[in-house]
């Protein structure tokens, strides 16, 4: 099984309410020894225009943002199909908005 990679939006169950829907991996590769877990911003149509909002732009979504108040971390099993990857620009602004919500020092690191 191929693992979901780093700056890679997948169709992914996460499973109860939230239900499935797109979601970018922004947890690094899986080594032998750690648990098989990814951590995911999911995409949302329904926005509500907050600055933890990335709103990007791609063909292969529908319009919305990613929600970085919706961090979550599942097994790699629940990813369903890749949908596309997103540039390191596109990437970046999401970063952005996940260091606003946990508060932390990205600027220093160019995210």
């Amino acid at each position: 099984m191929r693992y979901p990679e780093r700056g890679e939006v997948w169709l992914v169950d996460l499973g109860l309410t939230p239900k499935v829907r797109p979601c970018l991996v922004v947890s690094t590769q899986i080594g032998d020894t750690d648990r098989a877990l990814i951590t995911l911003v999911p995409h949302t149509t329904s926005t509500r225009q907050t600055e933890f909002e990335a709103i990007i732009s791609v063909p292969f979504l529908k319009q919305g943002a990613f929600d970085a108040q919706g961090l979550v971390t599942v097994p790699p099993a629940r990813a369903i199909r890749l949908l596309g990857r997103l540039k390191s620009q596109e990437l970046a602004t999401i970063e952005k908005a996940l260091c606003k919500w946990l508060q932390l020092p990205c600027e220093q690191s160019g995210a």
